[in-house]
């Protein structure tokens, strides 16, 4: 039986990587794609742990062989998501979590219908502008620009499966845990089905 694919989307600010590492800690039977970029790596990250990294030419080149189920351009910097990476995982039962943009979930959702998508929102446009200007890591222009952004990738959550609001932590977590466990279950409830019929025929 192969994994389940789920793909958790938001904007900036929303929660999602706080939300999405809750989960990983959570549920052990969640693994974490881990993305291909070019950017540099941060203090304290590992190369195959939280990215591979990999220089512009090779990312290129993977990106000409087809080998991204998705990749895009943010901030200067590549990031893809390996087409191998993913249906290996998902070919030994296991199941895998993306954390991209809507764009990259629209396109992996198109060559993969049965991902489920998932849109963390804020509980309101205000409370994500206090978030972000709590991180006190940008400057109000920048703020400005994200904010605006957001309101462009909120306008695309309908889009998802499932939309979930990010404003009592615990409480997101738990709706987060809800979708995924519920959808192994039913997952497991059309293998039974199916193998039901069989057996009876």
């Amino acid at each position: 039986m192969s994994g389940n694919l789920f793909i958790v989307s938001a904007p900036s600010g929303a929660g999602k990587s706080s939300l999405v590492k809750a989960l990983l800690a959570r549920d052990p039977h969640i693994h974490l794609s881990i993305s291909h970029t070019t950017r540099a790596p941060r203090p304290g990250e590992v190369n195959g742990r939280e990215y591979h990294f990999v220089d512009r030419e090779t990312f290129k080149a993977m990106q000409a062989r087809g080998e991204f189920l998705e990749s895009a351009e943010v901030y200067g910097n590549f990031y893809g998501t390996s087409r191998a990476g993913v249906e290996a995982q998902r070919a030994a039962g296991s199941d895998i979590l993306l954390e991209i943009d809507w764009q990259g979930a629209e396109r992996i959702r198109t060559l993969i219908p049965e991902a489920i998508g998932i849109f963390i929102l804020p509980p309101s446009l205000a409370a994500l502008k206090s978030r972000l200007e709590g991180r006190g890591q940008d400057s109000a222009e920048i703020i400005a620009g994200r904010l605006a952004a957001a309101q462009d990738d909120i306008a695309h959550a309908h889009a998802s499966d499932y939309v979930l609001i990010n404003d009592v932590f615990e409480t997101a977590l738990e709706d987060l845990l809800a979708v995924c466990r519920g959808q192994r279950q039913r997952q497991r409830s059309e293998t039974h089905a199916l193998v039901t019929a069989l057996l009876a025929n």
